[in-house]
């Protein structure tokens, strides 16, 4: 059972709650130069307290990212309730990245994912990339977005995406119109062109 899923006692939930959130502030100020130092510090907590929960500054991100990744799935699974295919494919897209918008971790995992340990949230990875699928597979079908969309295509495009925010915080027209952009580049036949604003 890893960190992410093995029950905490109420003080260890509450302590690990705090170095997410401290860590979360952290990372958005600084990126991958955030300090674990600084991190326990912001927390309220000692070193030794961080490191029973993480080890280290990966398997802290890692774990925010598995949280993330969990709760995208939940939206995912949402969007599949959606009546039109092509509404339910532009919520679910839209949803992740509006997620993502403000968390410079999960935005900085996103976007250098090669250096992290993706097997240990292997399991939330999977239930967001099978929800992900219905709903393109329903929309391709539909003709509501090209007929070559993929999986693949959907992470690539949200990478691009978050890159903006990263690049440009704060800078909620700029990504907002990129993604309005690609939505227009990857709709079909049947789908609804979006009005830029």
């Amino acid at each position: 059972m890893t960190e992410i899923e093995r029950p905490l006692r109420a003080d260890a939930r509450r302590n690990r709650e705090r170095i997410m959130a401290a860590a979360g502030e952290l990372f958005a100020r600084h990126g991958r130069e955030a300090q674990m130092e600084d991190i326990a510090a912001r927390a309220g907590l000692g070193m030794g307290t961080l490191y029973r929960h993480f080890p280290n500054k990966q398997a802290l991100l890692i774990a925010m990212v598995g949280e993330r990744f969990h709760g995208m799935a939940d939206l995912a699974r949402a969007a599949e309730q959606i009546t039109d295919p092509g509404d339910a494919f532009e919520a679910m897209l839209r949803g992740y990245l509006e997620a993502a918008d403000g968390d410079a971790a999960f935005q900085l995992a996103l976007m250098g994912s090669d250096d992290l340990e993706w097997e240990r949230i292997g399991r939330q990875k999977a239930e967001f990339a099978a929800a992900v699928t219905r709903v393109i597979d329903r929309a391709v079908a539909s003709g509501q977005v090209r007929a070559d969309l993929t999986l693949a295509d959907f992470t690539v495009v949200a990478s691009g995406v978050i890159s903006t925010m990263y690049f440009k915080p704060g800078g909620h027209r700029d990504w907002r119109r990129h993604l309005q952009l690609v939505l227009d580049g990857i709709r079909g036949p049947g789908g609804r062109a979006t009005t830029l604003e």
